[in-house]
């Protein structure tokens, strides 16, 4: 074999070690079966025939938990799915650590949802959803922190639950409102009392009041043409007439 053609084997030898990895790619390099390193972003190289490689992407992912059925603490039957956002921190240890990364964080976090919402009442998972979802963040990001692994976000994304659970909700706010209403009237009413009450001892205190409240009672029914406007006498002002006019008549001849 001529010199040439082995440094042409040589050169090729070579060549074919080279590698190549994204801004958002690591390789894992593995020699003779050993863990050696991670290498990258860019160019790098690794023994041909000794090393291997395995790329590994480090960019967020996110992933739609499918809908689950589960039981609240009230024994309650609901539907919730969620989103889960993560990405790998640690190349290395979400290879060599665990054999699908990907998978194992999908079924804990499906997992862990089931059994957080097991913990609540139906009403603590409509109202209280983000700290549920605080909560099962850190259930999961500290199962996965051993995997290289970081849960970056974990939302509840709908909750669905029976038609006959809707028809009593709203049974209950229907309820609530009218309770609401009820009260708030009955303090309209307490304080309308209350007033009247202060009104009533001012008037007593000054006669001439009840007086003037007559005047204005009156100039308000004659504001629309198409009444009847009654005037109101005082009983003072009768007896008055009667004994004048009783008067009048004794002193006639």
């Amino acid at each position: 074999m001529s010199p040439l053609v082995i440094v042409l084997i040589v050169i090729a030898l070579l060549l074919s070690g080279l590698r190549i990895a994204q801004e958002y790619e690591r390789a894992i390099v593995f020699r003779l079966g050993r863990f050696v390193g991670t290498r990258g972003p860019g160019l790098f190289w690794i023994i041909p025939f000794f090393e291997r490689q395995q790329t590994i992407d480090i960019r967020t992912k996110t992933v739609d938990l499918e809908q689950q059925e589960t039981i609240t603490k009230d024994s309650v039957t609901i539907k919730v799915n969620a989103v889960l956002w993560f990405r790998v921190v640690n190349p290395a240890d979400a290879i060599i650590k665990v054999a699908n990364f990907n998978q194992a964080v999908y079924q804990l976090s499906v997992t862990a949802l089931r059994n957080i919402i097991g913990q609540h009442q139906l009403d603590e998972v409509l109202r209280e959803r983000q700290q549920i979802n605080s909560a099962l963040l850190q259930i999961v990001d500290a199962a996965t922190e051993n995997w290289g692994v970081s849960v970056e976000m974990v939302e509840i994304k709908d909750v669905e639950i029976p038609e006959s659970m809707q028809r009593a909700m709203a049974r209950e706010a229907e309820a609530i409102r009218e309770k609401r209403a009820r009260i708030i009237k009955a303090e309209a009413e307490l304080e309308a009392s209350i007033k009247l009450t202060q009104g009533a001892k001012q008037m007593e205190e000054s006669p001439i009041a009840l007086e003037l409240r007559r005047m204005q009672m009156l100039s308000e029914i004659g504001i629309d043409n198409n009444t009847t406007t009654v005037v109101l006498i005082p009983s003072e002002f009768t007896n008055a007439a009667k004994s004048f006019t009783q008067m009048v008549t004794q002193e006639k001849p």
